[in-house]
């Protein structure tokens, strides 16, 4: 067999002005029945194999390793010196505030103020009190988010606590950023299980780090608190460090079910995901629903904080979870640990809600189960609570995404030798990371294929058959089968998996009277020079070429914008992935594999040489599905991105190995990988020395136009 040729076989050519019109209703019906199922399956699981306190005792530490894996914070970074500097102090009535920064790992700089009580004769209870999304800016000068909560500190100082306030990452005095896949489209944090949850949770735990430090403080009595994104703070803070005595977090947590498909938001009808920054989220890789989190924090005292109105954190969003937990307090003897505090009203920081939690943190750290009451207080103005009078020379809070994991790069033994001995243990245990920590969302038990037959048309010479077949609960997908009418046995069958492009330029190739098979509500008119093209080498060469658009893609492309209101909604879309344990670009993956599987199921075309192919972020896409299927006797990848920060994007893989790594693992199938120049051929450098060492030749690098 010879070389694929890019103007018949990959479908990315140019198309002039012609629009392909498909009916987006059906995408998104594929799209929302996905996440239901998906939602349901892991709310049904979520705590459910814990049955007894043993059962507990037995699964509670991997667990709260797997949350903070999930976090990006295992193996736990080291703890470096913290660098605590005071910069200022102010004096008030009954407690005093000291300015200060710490650097909770070299260069990552958290503002906060102290705030100590006047008279204390012994070390005081404390709380850790993590603000939300509150950012004080004047005449364009970042005050941070500590401002706004200032009278929580001062509140806990004037009642003998000390009450540490930190500053976030985003809009802290020295800012990161939140809002990696929320509109900026950093999808590579995905590769590297990066989110600022674990950033934001790190900084907490070196605050509690720092309030150990200060002779002021009793280290067996430590609280954290704090509402919206500080809410999330806080459930990460309890889960992860056992330091925690108690916690009142509020507003700050809801289930799979609010976030994803939930319609009880007002404001986001659709799903509370789009009106969250990434903060609110770890990178769920094993598949929890945030019940677990509560439970994390059993049996220590957590009172939960909401209103009734709250339009990002809905009623149904924290009683579920909260119930699911409360049976973990049960089984722990605890029943008493864990309640609610809820007002009437939206998205504030109420009185009710303060004065619930100031009556918890007294419960519990002090032993005072007396009512509250809170007093007006003097309020310090931004300039008085400003940590810093310039940014620091060596901050590297605005690319601590960048830094905070880093990308392997994996190098191959200098000796043959040794190469051939390292690749032998390497390349299983990759493959074993790869199922474990990248496409663990993969069906576990998947659904019969169903394949089905949906079209078949013959008109001048081609013949097109469609099948459909279920590749998810709920993801029915169509392939397309495309021979010369004259051809009753391919001697070789290529299989392409489509981008958009190459959907369009599939149907365009086709035109009329494929529509329907095509899935296409509106005439499309024929390229009849390629029509013709394609026809003639199926013909000559006894070939078969099928086709699949994975889901998103052609006749499942769902809508860019909400069916609700009209506002743009594709990023919230595609982050709804990674808080189910999957990315969009891995379960194409998936789809990959099962239309291979519906190719092998039909009977003209079982025992049939296979080729599979792709282009661009397809290629890559195309390249995984062949390292989980048998039987791909050759691939064939035009212009792959040369590392995943670029895409496929796949949960995790960045920290596991990169494009390089991944076509050697195809190994001892055979590639070929077309690319336009040398630079683009450098790029697979790494495959090309490892074949060399194991004396074979699996990869060819071929050099084409675009």
């Amino acid at each position: 067999m010879g070389d694929l040729p890019s103007s018949l076989l990959m479908m990315a050519v140019t198309f002039g002005s012609t629009t392909i019109v498909t009916d987006a209703t059906r995408g998104e019906r594929v799209r929302d029945a996905y996440f239901r199922n998906e939602v349901q399956r892991i709310a049904r699981a979520s705590l459910a194999d814990i049955g007894s306190r043993e059962d507990w005792k037995r699964k509670e530490p991997e667990m709260r390793r797997q949350l903070l894996d999930m976090l990006g914070l295992w193996p736990m970074p080291p703890r470096t010196d913290l660098h605590a500097t005071i910069t200022g102090k102010i004096d008030a009535a009954h407690f005093t505030v000291e300015k200060l920064h710490f650097q909770s790992v070299p260069g990552l700089y958290v503002t906060a103020n102290l705030y100590l009580p006047k008279g204390a004769t012994a070390p005081a209870p404390a709380v850790l009190y993590v603000c939300g999304h509150s950012p004080v800016v004047e005449k364009d000068i970042v005050y941070g988010n500590k401002v706004a909560y200032q009278h929580h500190a001062g509140w806990y100082a004037s009642h003998g606590y000390v009450c540490l306030v930190l500053d976030t990452l985003q809009m802290g005095e020295v800012p990161g950023i939140h809002h990696g896949t929320h509109h900026l489209n950093q999808w590579w944090w995905h590769t590297l299980g990066y989110t600022p949850a674990g950033i934001e949770c790190w900084n907490a735990i070196r605050g509690i780090d720092y309030l150990q430090t200060r002779k002021e403080v009793d280290a067996k009595r430590i609280g954290v608190a704090g509402r919206s994104g500080g809410g999330a703070t806080s459930w990460w803070v309890m889960a992860a460090d056992e330091r925690v005595a108690c916690a009142v977090p509020v507003a700050g947590l809801a289930d799979l079910q609010a976030h994803l498909i939930d319609g009880e938001s007002r404001r986001y009808p659709d799903g509370v995901i789009s009106g969250h920054c990434d903060c609110m989220y770890f990178i769920n890789t094993y598949r929890w629903d945030f019940a677990q989190v509560i439970a994390l924090c059993a049996p220590r005292p957590v009172l939960l904080g909401n209103t009734d109105a709250d339009d990002i954190f809905p009623v149904g969003g924290y009683k579920r979870p909260a119930e699911k937990a409360r049976q973990i307090y049960q089984l722990l003897g605890a029943s008493d640990h864990f309640a609610l505090v809820e007002a009437p009203g939206p998205h504030q920081d109420l009185p009710e809600l303060r004065r619930g939690e100031y009556r918890w943190m007294n419960r519990w750290l002090k032993g005072d189960n007396a009512e509250v009451t809170e007093q007006e207080l003097p309020k310090f103005t931004p300039q008085q609570l400003k940590v810093l009078d310039r940014m620091p020379d060596d901050a590297i809070n605005a690319t601590i995404q960048e830094t905070f994991h880093r990308p392997a790069h994996p190098e191959l033994p200098l000796s043959p030798a040794v190469a051939r001995e390292w690749w032998a243990g390497q390349a299983p245990a990759w493959r074993d990371a790869l199922r474990e920590r990248v496409f663990g969302g993969w069906p576990v038990h998947p659904p019969d294929l169903r394949p089905r037959p949906a079209a078949d048309v013959s008109s001048d010479g081609l013949r097109v058959r469609a099948f459909d077949f279920t590749s998810e609960d709920g993801v029915d997908l169509r392939l397309w089968l495309l021979t010369a009418t004259e051809i009753e046995k391919p001697a070789l069958v290529v299989l392409s998996a489509l981008d958009e492009s190459g959907w369009r330029d599939l149907t365009l190739q086709l035109g009329l009277p494929f529509q329907s098979a095509l899935q296409l509500p509106v005439e499309v008119p024929r390229n009849t020079a390629r029509f013709l093209q394609t026809r003639k080498a199926l013909a000559f060469n006894r070939w078969a070429f099928a086709m699949v658009a994975p889901r998103g893609i052609g006749p499942t492309r769902w809508s860019e914008v909400s069916p609700v209101d009209g506002k743009p909604n594709g990023q919230h879309v595609r982050r709804r992935f990674a808080l189910i344990g999957e990315t969009l670009d891995g379960q194409r993956v998936w789809d990959v594999r099962r239309a291979i599987g519906c190719v092998r199921s039909l009977p003209d075309l079982a025992k049939v040489p296979l080729w599979l192919q792709g282009r661009g972020e397809m290629a890559g896409i195309a390249l995984y599905a062949a390292l989980f299927e048998p039987g791909i006797a050759r691939i064939d990848l035009w212009h792959p991105p040369a590392s995943h920060h670029d895409g496929p994007i796949f949960l995790n893989v960045a920290r596991i190995l990169d494009m390089p790594q991944a076509m050697a693992l195809a190994f001892p199938r055979t590639l070929r990988v077309y690319v336009k120049d040398d630079a683009e051929a450098a790029a697979w450098d790494w495959p090309m020395s490892l074949q060399k060492a194991l004396g074979k030749e699996y990869l060819q690098i071929r050099r084409v136009g675009d």
